[in-house]
């Protein structure tokens, strides 16, 4: 069971913390904080981070392809 507790936050901590929670795809303030407290803990009791990659997942599918190229070919980059 978790425990609860509240927070008062000033305005600048709380825009941090949404940018935080857009960078990493929490969907509340809760689980952002929970994850920033459990990240700044092990770092500075001296535990190895986790890697984790998921937030990279579809990060290439959402770039635009090339609209118009601008070479026809591969041979045409070195052509003047």
């Amino acid at each position: 069971m978790m425990s609860r507790i509240n927070v008062h936050m000033s305005p600048g901590c709380e825009h941090a913390l949404k940018r935080f929670m857009h960078l990493r795809r929490l969907r509340s303030k809760s689980e952002a904080v929970r994850v920033a407290v459990e990240e700044t803990l092990a770092r500075d009791l001296g535990a190895r981070p986790t890697v984790d990659y998921t937030t990279w997942l579809g990060r290439a599918t959402r770039t635009p392809g090339q609209v118009s190229p601008r070479f026809r070919s591969h041979d045409d980059l070195w052509e003047r």
